[in-house]
C-alpha cells in the first residue's frame, strides 16, 4: 500500500519536473531573444 502511494507521488513529481524544465527552456529562449532586441535597440 505504501509502495502504491509513493509511486503516485513519484509520478506527480515527474510531471511537475517536466513542466518546470519545459518552462526553463522556453524562458531561456525568450530571455535570449529579448536581450538581442535590447542590444539592437541600444546600438541604434
Amino acid at each position: 500500500m505504501a509502495a502504491d502511494e509513493s509511486e503516485r507521488a513519484l509520478k506527480a513529481h515527474e510531471g511537475t519536473y517536466q513542466r518546470f524544465t519545459g518552462l526553463m527552456k522556453y524562458g531561456a529562449v525568450i530571455c535570449f531573444i529579448v536581450a538581442i532586441l535590447v542590444v539592437l535597440i541600444i546600438r541604434n
